[in-house]
């Protein structure tokens, strides 16, 4: 499954810079989610380097979803880019 990284979870003063949001494609509801979660992500860098997270929840109605990365986060280079989800 592909899916692209919309932003960073957060409020309109904090961002958690461990979540982003995933947009998945082929999930526009947030019933189809429930297939998704504890599913593998993985962000490959322009330089090779591969970041992994797991997706833990929905993020909203529509389909987009919460991941939580293992390391610190992503770099702001990441927003808009593809992940692979496994």
């Amino acid at each position: 499954m592909k899916g692209f990284i919309v932003n960073y979870r957060g409020s309109r003063r904090n961002r958690k810079m461990g979540q982003m949001v995933v947009k998945v494609e082929g999930v526009d509801k947030k019933e189809d989610v429930k297939k998704v979660v504890g599913k593998k992500v993985v962000w490959t860098s322009p330089a090779g380097k591969k970041i992994s997270g797991t997706i833990t929840q929905a993020h909203g109605g529509k389909g987009a979803v919460r991941v939580l990365f293992s390391e610190k986060g992503l770099p702001g280079q990441a927003i808009g880019t593809k992940v692979d989800i496994e």
